[in-house]
């Protein structure tokens, strides 16, 4: 035994004592009874009859249902987009030296954060009545060059997106002004001290810089979004998954299959975006991640040192040639 230890760690210890690792029955019981009650939980809602599995397995693949997972991605990344832009446009704002322009963006994110979605998607549904037509002219007097119906320009789709994506963007833009806080001033001091415009400087060095900290927050809200469009009805738009879905149940009297249905396909699609999300969490952390020191780390080494030593290998000689005279 004494050799062993010996040959492994190079100390030769006398009479050394071999502790074996402390049995924790703690984390076995706890793993045990979560097994067993989610062993339950998967029994329960295979056998129970009133789930009505083939009724969920008939309608899984109905026409109708396709077509309302096309109509809520659509309304997903339309509503995302428009967000984002908004969103940085007002974190920008929330920056700028301008008063006029930092109290817009605040009164923005103030009041769209501070009423309830549903509300603000009843009221774009209403938009037409309160503004029946859309025009251009002279402000402040009846001088009118152009109009058009307003129900022609907001309809129920372009409504529900419009009423998404402002409710969204008040949210991202706090995310966006956290990650535009979190990079080195420094960083733009230098960009300065080389000549680069404010707007050059924001686009290459401090928004590429900030991704990595708006990412994670940005894909939960996009998440968060795919569900939120179950509310669109409030407009009312009729054709995403969660209206195609009730309509079939309405007409079938069989609401629990069909919700199941629902629930399928929003965690699928939730389970695809949950791995984009980590795409691009690791491609924008480049540079950021930890990296192993020692033995095990790949790192240039110091002068004096060969290929595959460690940079701190302080047990060996630095083989450095100083060359120079003397005072």
């Amino acid at each position: 035994m004494a050799a062993k230890n010996t040959e492994s760690d190079g100390l030769n210890i006398p009479n050394r004592i071999d502790a074996l690792p402390v049995r924790r029955i703690g984390p076995v019981v706890a793993g045990v009874i979560v097994a067993l009650l989610a062993a339950m939980l998967v029994y329960g809602m295979v056998t129970n009859e009133r789930f009505e599995w083939n009724i969920v397995w008939k309608y899984l693949f109905n026409e109708n249902v396709l077509a309302g997972i096309g109509w809520t991605l659509w309304i997903t990344v339309l509503s995302m987009v428009i967000a984002t832009v908004l969103a940085v446009i007002l974190a920008i704002m929330r920056k700028s030296i301008n008063p006029v322009l930092r109290g817009v963006s605040w009164f923005f994110i103030w009041f769209f954060r501070g009423t309830p979605v549903y509300t603000q998607l009843v009221f774009w549904g209403l938009f037409s009545v309160l503004v029946p037509k859309l025009g251009l002219g002279i402000p402040f007097t009846s001088i009118e060059f152009w109009s058009i119906d307003s129900q022609n320009v907001v309809t129920a789709f372009r409504a529900a997106v419009i009423g998404l994506a402002l409710n969204e963007a008040a949210y991202l833009s706090e995310i966006v002004r956290a990650g535009l806080e979190a990079v080195d001033p420094g960083q733009a001091e230098a960009a300065e001290a080389l000549g680069m415009r404010r707007s050059l400087i924001m686009r290459r060095i401090i928004l590429p810089q900030a991704m990595r900290i708006i990412i994670p927050p940005t894909g939960n809200e996009t998440i968060g979004m795919l569900k939120t469009t179950s509310l669109v009805l409030a407009v009312p738009f009729t054709l995403d998954l969660q209206f195609a879905t009730n309509a079939i149940a309405n007409r079938i009297y069989k609401p629990i299959p069909l919700l199941i249905v629902a629930c399928f396909w929003y965690l699928l699609i939730t389970s695809v975006l949950m791995v984009i999300q980590s795409r691009l969490e690791k491609y924008f952390g480049k540079g950021f991640e930890a990296r192993p020191i020692g033995t095990k780390g790949k790192q240039t080494p110091l002068p004096g040192k060969t290929d595959g030593e460690p940079k701190d290998d302080v047990h060996k000689t630095n083989q450095a040639t100083m060359v120079g005279l003397n005072a």
